[in-house]
C-alpha cells in the first residue's frame, strides 16, 4: 500500500473546501471545447460522498427553478477539472445519503 500512497500523493489537491452531505455547493468547472477552455458553474445539493484517497467522489443534485427536471452529476473531488468548490449554504442532516431527494418535487 505504501507504493500506491506515494503515487497518489502527487494528485491530491491541497485547497479543497470542507463540505458535507446536505450542503448546497457551487462548483466552477473547466470545460474544454475544441481548442478553447471556459469556466462553467454548477450549483446543487450534495446527496452523496463516498470513497477515499484519489478515488473519492461526491454527487450533486441540481433542480432548475420552475422546471420539474433534475440533473445529478458525480464528480471526483481531486479532479483537475474542478477549479473551485464554494459552500453556498451549510445544513445538518441525519442521513449520509440523501437519495430520497431524487424523487421529491422540491430538492
Amino acid at each position: 500500500m505504501k507504493a500506491i500512497e506515494q503515487v497518489e500523493k502527487g494528485y491530491f489537491k491541497k485547497d479543497i473546501t470542507d463540505f458535507r452531505v446536505g450542503d448546497i455547493v457551487k462548483l466552477s468547472l473547466k470545460v474544454v471545447e475544441g481548442d478553447k477552455t471556459r469556466t462553467q458553474s454548477f450549483e446543487g445539493i450534495v446527496i452523496r460522498r463516498r470513497g477515499k484517497g484519489t478515488g473519492e467522489t461526491f454527487s450533486v443534485l441540481k433542480q432548475s427553478k420552475g422546471s420539474p427536471d433534475t440533473v445529478e452529476k458525480t464528480f471526483p473531488i481531486h479532479s483537475p477539472m474542478i477549479t473551485k468548490i464554494t459552500v453556498v449554504k451549510s445544513t445538518k442532516t441525519r442521513r449520509s445519503k440523501l437519495y430520497y431527494l431524487r424523487n421529491s418535487k422540491s430538492a
